[in-house]
């Protein structure tokens, strides 16, 4: 089982200084990996920078200008959330640019999956807009390149970030060719992501919202990926699993109120692998987003690695937190989300 890994310290360049999102939290990652000699097991990867084309698939062009231009004044801050360094935009393009790498080492199957450990996120930017800390869009560009560049027509687009992916959401709305399935916290930031956003046009159905309560933990962030996600995979047929890999929602983090473990992100991971490799090959591609408390991140990212490794012995040096009381029937709510999207 040949599993990629995208890294490189490119990624620090992006100086948020005391912002959550910030290097320290590639640097633990990145010293779990090599500690607990996950690293060594692992085909590592070397980011290319995405091409101003490559971005344009995406974004306007007017929104990357002005990112290169606000790197090149410094840096400084975009929005309430957003901050830039002089690095950022190298960080930036290489973030967009490491997820390319990996969908190319996947779809050429120099490895069987791999995961783009990269830095500033991405899904909550829009066309035209950097916010929510994220700067490019890197799934969204991954979904557009692979697109263009292989011989494939579905792209499933999975995020299971605490917070909804409007940016990815805005960008394949009208689009059957990518279909975005998104679990998150909600109401929460950024305050899309309701269950009845399904998309538009031809993209009508190719949305699928599971907006969760907090408070709700492992068993039923399974349920969802088990009774909803893969039921709507097995019918969609995708050729390629993109995922916006967000370790928010783990219970010691305090950005977010969800309660999921360690091996509550591997349980998913080991979900989205079994549907790769029954849908489309294997073909499956990791790409971070949230996750600021630092074990908890790292202690995942390395969860996730080690089951697309084949192994089932998760280490949690956190343990679990139970589940606060569920305001609402579980049961029903699934039931409601599967009637909507007829699954």
């Amino acid at each position: 089982m040949r599993v990629g890994l995208v890294y490189d310290p490119v990624y620090l360049q992006h100086d948020t200084g005391t912002h959550v999102e910030n290097a320290q939290r590639l640097i633990a990652t990145t010293s779990l990996l090599e500690e607990n000699q996950i690293k060594d097991r692992l085909v590592l990867l070397s980011p290319r920078p995405a091409t101003v084309a490559e971005l344009a698939m995406v974004h306007a062009r007017e929104h990357i200008s002005r990112i290169q231009s606000q790197a090149e004044s410094d840096g400084g801050w975009l929005d309430s959330d957003t901050v830039m360094s002089a690095g950022s935009w190298n960080a930036a393009i290489h973030a967009a640019g490491g997820v390319l790498t990996a969908v190319e080492a996947v779809m050429t199957k120099k490895v069987n999956s791999a995961f783009a450990l990269v830095r500033p996120p991405g899904h909550h930017a829009t066309c035209w807009q950097a916010t929510g800390f994220c700067l490019f869009n890197n799934v969204a560009v991954a979904a557009k390149y692979a697109l263009a560049n292989f011989d494939i027509q579905r792209v499933l687009i999975v995020d299971f970030d605490v917070h909804h992916g409007n940016g990815t959401q805005d960008t394949f709305y009208a689009d059957p060719h990518v279909l975005y399935f998104s679990t998150h916290q909600y109401p929460f930031y950024p305050g899309t992501g309701s269950v009845n956003e399904t998309g538009v046009r031809d993209g009508e159905g190719f949305t699928v919202n599971v907006p969760l309560i907090a408070g709700w933990g492992d068993d039923e962030y399974q349920a969802v990926f088990e009774d909803v996600l893969a039921p709507i995979a097995r019918r969609y047929e995708p050729q390629l699993i993109l995922v916006s890999a967000g370790y928010d929602a783990h219970w010691a983090d305090s950005i977010s109120l969800m309660q999921v473990s360690v091996p509550g992100f591997a349980r998913l991971a080991e979900i989205m692998k079994t549907l790769a490799d029954m849908l489309c090959q294997g073909h499956l591609v990791f790409t971070l987003e949230g996750g600021y408390h630092l074990e908890a991140l790292s202690s995942s990212v390395s969860a996730t690695l080690d089951t697309l490794l084949g192994n089932r012995e998760i280490t949690d040096p956190l343990g679990k937190q139970e589940a606060k009381s569920k305001p609402v029937n579980f049961n029903n709510f699934i039931t409601m989300v599967r009637d909507i999207h007829q699954v």
